[in-house]
């Protein structure tokens, strides 16, 4: 009885206890707890390079990090040219050839990579030894070889293509310049011709003009001693040669007067990718960069609980994620809000990232929301703490942004002391709706007219990936659209050669993942088609359709083809279906005339029976079809035709381009042959 009459009575205070808390406030954060920050050593060189030592002991592993401090360069007509004398470093040395240094590298299981500000290399520490050797020869004796200048061009123009058509590289290219101006190396972007004009003594004299022990910094982190540390560095970098490095004063970039509203199209999208930024002068180490940073948090630094989240995402359902980021930089930073959300809402979202922006400037944030945000960074600061790089990375910002001694040990206070007044006058100072970069990404056609809403003089700007102007499409009034399907079949060869052709087969190839394929097309009149795919010479993939009936054969098995798959093949089984757009229930809207990369084109919405719609190019001044982009189950497909050549005097395409995704493939047409008798039963299935 005593036991129930115990725990009753402590229920009974409990319960009066918490009915005398007050809920309705957060209770007091409490100090920003103690950290105890790792401690690290530095010592110099004779020849200026600054090293700095983090031993640990709990694995035996050893990184050594070299650092570059200098200038931006501006590379002006040959963009690229230093990223590349960067990344080439490790691609040969005047005592070892790629192959050498990637099978030594591979052999003790290290890592090696370089860039255009240093370089970095981790392995166990028995073959630290072995590992220096090598690094230290790539630092001091690239030798660049063509045959892998070459091979690295050629990789980043494809990669070039494929970025045509996405929309976060076009954004951010266009931000790139409007943000910083073309003439500033911050500016600048890397073209198909700014590669072109690279050589390898562009890259040799970057690498002896800025590889200079007296602008370097080298960090070495794990099972190491001082004494060791000193003797090694010693050893395999005492030797490099200190020379004057070149110092570089850029102007400022300029803002704009009123905010500058863009647009890019990009064919096919049902999604705009929209930003809003602009440059901010903030250096790491700022007196408020803390504050700022928190600031940027609670408007959309990553977290579940920032309002851009909030808002675009939990509230409005707009898209699947809103961020912003608040960049420092010793030269100039940079602010940016953005997200991915449908065409029918690109200017309700930006309105709405407008509006969190301003609300910052105007409204003090709540206690509560401000709490939940820098506890989030309390905790990932010290998180990171775990991490021995983490102590090298303090260690060498302080020594490069000349930052007090205890800005890493004070951070935790620093975050904790932050206050809603605080995120209010960061907001004031350091976000610029009115001055900012408003861009959407998407159709241009759908977008523009929304779009004028976010400036006073409401002035839209169109850019394409290389930020060059683009004129909006041109209204044509002497043409129609069967007009220009007329002047193609004129510009293929003519009806009656057309109808002329009973088979067709095309030989082409193309290169994937470094794998070349295959691929043999056959046609035959009215409708028939056979797609082969062949790697090897041996089959990988069919597509085949007889007129009525059709499949697929893949590595995944067979599949018989129905439905809307059916339709779509049945139509691009036609030979030459331009001819029959009058009589097949083919709808066709000329929608004026646009400009491409290769010039100015027709552009007409093409709806075809099935109900699938085309959106297709023609070249004004050859009739020719140069475009094609079609949006279906595999997403949107950009097909670029070029270099037409006559057989059988019909024009045929012997060059082609198809952007999916992110894959671009360059298809060449080896070989096409017309009529040369095909029998139906190649296209029994």
């Amino acid at each position: 009885m005593k036991r129930i009459l115990s725990i009753i009575l402590v229920a009974f205070i409990a319960g009066n206890l918490f009915a005398q808390l007050d809920r309705s406030t957060p209770p007091p954060a409490g100090p920003a707890p103690t950290i105890n920050i790792g401690e690290y050593k530095k010592f110099k060189l004779k020849n200026g390079l600054q090293v700095f030592v983090v031993e640990d002991h709990k694995l035996p592993f050893v990184a050594y990090s070299l650092n570059l401090e200098t200038d931006p360069v501006l590379q002006g007509e040959a963009a690229g040219y230093v990223s590349l004398a960067g990344s080439l470093m490790r691609s040969g040395t005047s005592a070892r050839s790629k192959a050498q240094i990637d099978d030594a590298i591979d052999f003790i299981g290290a890592t090696l990579s370089t860039s255009s500000q240093g370089v970095y290399a981790r392995s166990l520490k028995k073959h630290s030894e072995t590992l220096l050797q090598i690094m230290s020869d790539v630092v001091m004796n690239p030798s660049y070889p063509q045959d892998e200048l070459e091979k690295s061009v050629r990789q980043w123009v494809s990669g070039i293509q494929a970025e045509k058509n996405d929309p976060n590289a076009i954004a951010n290219n266009i931000a790139t310049v409007l943000r910083n101006g073309a003439n500033d190396p911050y500016g600048e972007i890397v073209t198909e011709e700014t590669l072109e004009r690279i050589n390898a003594d562009m890259l040799k004299n970057f690498h002896s003009t800025y590889f200079r022990p007296n602008v370097a910094y080298l960090v070495i982190v794990g099972d190491i001693s001082m004494k060791e540390a000193k003797a090694q560095a010693n050893k395999y970098f005492g030797k490099w040669k200190k020379a004057p490095v070149p110092t570089h004063n850029y102007q400022l970039p300029a803002s704009f007067e009123e905010p500058k509203v863009v647009i890019a199209n990009r064919d096919g999208a049902n999604q705009s990718t929209i930003q809003v930024t602009h440059a901010v002068v903030l250096t790491p180490g700022d007196a408020d960069a803390i504050k700022a940073s928190v600031m940027n948090q609670v408007l959309g630094g990553g977290s579940f609980n920032a309002r851009l989240f909030q808002n675009l995402r939990e509230e409005k359902g707009y898209t699947y994620g809103a961020y912003s980021s608040l960049r420092t930089d010793k030269r100039i930073g940079s602010f940016s809000a953005s997200a991915s959300v449908r065409t029918s809402v690109t200017d309700s979202a930006l309105h709405e990232v407008l509006h969190e922006m301003t609300r910052l400037q105007t409204e003090l944030v709540s206690d509560e929301d401000l709490e939940l945000v820098k506890n989030m960074m309390m905790g990932s600061f010290s998180r990171s703490l775990e991490d021995p790089q983490t102590i090298a990375r303090f260690a060498l910002n302080i020594e490069r942004y000349k930052l007090p001694a205890d800005y890493y040990k004070t951070y935790l206070e620093k975050v904790a002391a932050v206050t809603p007044q605080d995120v209010m006058d960061m907001a004031n100072k350091y976000l610029r709706p009115e001055n900012a970069i408003i861009m959407a990404v998407g159709e241009a056609d759908k977008i523009r007219e929304v779009m004028k809403a976010f400036c006073p003089s409401g002035t839209v700007t169109q850019y394409d990936y290389y930020v060059n102007k683009v004129a909006p499409p041109r209204n044509v009034s002497n043409l129609s659209a069967q007009d220009v399907i007329e002047n193609y079949i004129d510009a293929l060869g003519g009806r009656n050669a057309l109808k002329n052709v009973k088979d067709m087969t095309m030989n082409a190839s193309t290169s994937m993942q470094g794998m070349t394929f295959k691929i043999v097309t056959r046609q035959k009149a009215p409708n028939k088609i056979l797609v082969e795919t062949l790697m090897g010479g041996n089959p990988i993939s069919m597509q085949v359709f007889d007129g009525t009936s059709g499949k697929i054969v893949s590595p995944m098995g067979e599949q018989k083809l129905e439905g809307d798959l059916l339709k779509e093949i049945a139509e691009a089984a036609v030979l030459f279906p331009e001819l029959y757009y009058t009589t097949d229930g083919t709808s066709l809207e000329l929608q004026g005339i646009d400009n491409l990369e290769s010039g100015e084109a027709y552009k007409l919405l093409v709806k075809r029976p099935s109900g699938k719609e085309t959106t297709v190019y023609f070249d004004v001044e050859s009739g020719l079809k140069v475009r094609e982009v079609n949006t279906g189950m595999q997403g949107t497909v950009i097909s670029s035709y070029k270099n037409y050549k006559k057989v059988s005097g019909i024009n045929f395409p012997t060059a082609m381009t198809q952007l999916v995704g992110p894959q671009n493939l360059e298809i060449i047409v080896e070989s096409t042959e017309v009529n040369s008798g095909i029998a139906d039963d190649v296209f029994v299935n």
